[in-house]
């Protein structure tokens, strides 16, 4: 018998309200978030400034949704990183590591991609495991 809830969560802190998907879905103490990519929270622009500047926006988005749902990036566990360019994965390596404390890195795969939505350069989606 399952005993968890599952809740699908829209918080409108990153992601335009009218989304075909839940920007996280939390199932007892596990959160899962969606893909973010480095848009300007609030719209569906991405971040001027090419890789460098979407990893960063796409982390600091991240950071903002985990925080709505009240966990926080210390509580992340896993990552998935989708580069449209595998050759930025030194660039997106330098923001990324920049937002975890202490070397408590997330487990974390990175692959290139075909192609990104709206062109971005970066998608990152995460699960966080939260304190009971």
């Amino acid at each position: 018998m399952n005993t968890s809830t599952v809740e699908f969560l829209n918080s409108g802190a990153v992601l335009p309200a009218g989304m075909p998907f839940s920007e996280a879905v939390r199932v007892g103490q596990t959160l899962y978030l969606s893909g973010q990519m480095g848009i300007v929270p609030g719209t569906m622009r991405l971040a001027p400034g090419g890789i460098r500047e979407q990893a960063r926006q796409t982390m600091e988005n991240i950071k903002l949704t985990i925080e709505a749902h009240g966990s926080s990036l210390l509580d992340v566990v896993k990552c998935t990183v989708m580069l449209a360019d595998i050759s930025d994965w030194p660039a997106f390596n330098e923001a990324y590591q920049s937002f975890f404390e202490d070397g408590r890195y997330p487990a974390r795969s990175a692959f290139g991609a075909n192609a990104l939505a709206l062109g971005a350069r970066v998608e990152i989606e995460c699960m966080a495991v939260m304190a009971a």
